[in-house]
């Protein structure tokens, strides 16, 4: 990685024709090195400057944000011009001329972090924000954006003077008669362990939010497949009609229904067919049941078991949801829908209670909500599990070892143990004027 100093540039905005585009420039010196190009205007006020190069004249609006009071911690300027794509780009070329280098994808906000500006959760979110596709998305990225969450300060307020008693027992104890009172440390973690179960049924749940939910829709011909389809993505998207069959191929939509970002499968109607189209779509049933969080298999009311779709399923039968459709014509028990007529609340309550643990997705804002987070979470947990199961009089070394263990999962989830590997893997998900 290239010292942390040397200036980067990049377009904050898309290289399409638009009316303004934005060009971001970071870096140590900005007015020595921008010199040549433009006079720095006074600090945070928007001044129009006439850059001149190689030939071209252009108008710009330019902002100036002295280091370290800027986003990057460093000087940032931000050029905005004219959106013509080939400009931008001979600009971007020009600055390369005067030792402004392009900058790495999420470099500017790697610098925010490497900086102090702003934290790893913080910078993580931003992230999410940048890439969310639906309301709930943005929200639960914004409730991430601000500042670290009250149980990570708890907790650091619990584990540092017990560090401090342990690390004292292992290096003094035996010398100085220092022992740690392990029912009192059991005490003070009991409260941390409860709020982090429940951060972990919270986070649980934020991740599928924030991935969105597979969810693979399927049954024989006719039990209402497209018509749900239709009704949870809110148009139609599918052709509905009495000809089993109808559907052949396997579509997909991504849609928000109810506060719940979905990724929708609508599947070929399971049955025997002579039809080669119809077969192969069929086939493919078994690859969306594959990715899929959750499987609805739906089932006409009143209609029996299908050999086919009982086979089908069976490797698949701890992620299927059984719903019954059509449940205006006749009695029906379990989740019952009638899609048509828009009754699809016993649906809503079952998605929420199999993959949200019976969270409404507000109750996850501000949760963890990635990988690489509710790893460290559960770790964290892990080790605190362990600190609670030991028994009186065991050697201080081993509470002293799984306090460090905890401390770490925090430092690493906050970013303040910031092993490379794990911040070229997040920035790498960056824009490049981020």
């Amino acid at each position: 990685m290239p010292a942390v100093s040397d200036p980067i540039c990049a377009p904050a905005t898309p290289l399409l024709p638009s009316a303004v585009a934005v060009l971001r420039v970071s870096g140590s010196d900005l007015a020595d090195t921008l010199a040549p190009l433009l006079s720095l205007p006074e600090p945070r006020k928007a001044t129009l400057r006439t850059l001149c190069w190689e030939g071209f004249r252009e108008r710009a609006l330019v902002l100036f944000f002295p280091g370290p009071s800027s986003y990057t911690g460093e000087d940032l300027v931000e050029l905005q011009v004219h959106g013509n794509p080939l400009l931008v780009r001979r600009l971007l070329t020009h600055l390369g001329r005067l030792g402004v280098r392009q900058a790495e994808p999420g470099e500017f906000t790697r610098r925010a972090l490497l900086n102090g500006k702003q934290g790893l959760l913080e910078a993580e979110a931003l992230r999410d924000l940048v890439a969310a596709e639906t309301d709930t998305q943005i929200r639960l990225a914004q409730a991430r954006a601000g500042a670290q969450p009250t149980w990570i300060h708890e907790a650091r307020a619990v584990l540092t003077p017990w560090m401090s008693r342990a690390e004292a027992a292992v290096d003094y104890g035996e010398d100085e008669g220092i022992g740690l009172d392990l029912k009192a440390l059991k005490n003070d973690l009991l409260r941390l362990r409860i709020g982090f179960h429940v951060e972990q049924a919270r986070s649980r749940a934020a991740i599928h939010l924030r991935e969105g939910i597979r969810l693979g829709i399927v049954g024989r011909p006719n039990a209402g497949k497209s018509t749900l389809f239709n009704a949870l993505a809110g148009g139609d998207r599918a052709i509905v009609t009495d000809l089993p069959g109808t559907t052949r191929d396997v579509l997909e939509v991504r849609c928000e229904w109810r506060g719940l970002p979905l990724r929708l499968f609508d599947t070929a109607g399971l049955r025997e067919s002579e039809d080669r189209v119809e077969q192969l779509g069929v086939a493919r049933v078994g690859a969306v049941l594959e990715e899929a969080d959750l499987v609805l298999h739906l089932t006409p009311v009143g209609d029996g078991p299908d050999g086919l779709s009982e086979t089908t399923l069976a490797p698949f039968r701890g992620k299927v949801l059984e719903v019954s459709t059509f449940a205006d014509r006749g009695k029906a028990s379990g989740v019952a829908i009638a899609a048509l007529q828009g009754d699809l609340d016993a649906l809503e309550a079952a998605l929420k209670e199999r993959l949200l643990g019976g969270l409404a997705p507000d109750a996850c804002l501000g949760a963890l909500a990635t990988g690489r987070q509710v790893e460290l979470l559960d770790e964290l947990v892990r080790q605190l599990d362990l600190l609670s199961a030991l028994d009186e009089g065991c050697p201080p070394e081993v509470p002293a070892s799984l306090l460090q263990g905890a401390w770490a999962q925090l430092a690493r989830l906050t970013g303040e143990d910031r092993a490379d590997s794990a911040l070229d893997a997040l920035f790498s998900g960056f824009c490049l004027g981020k």
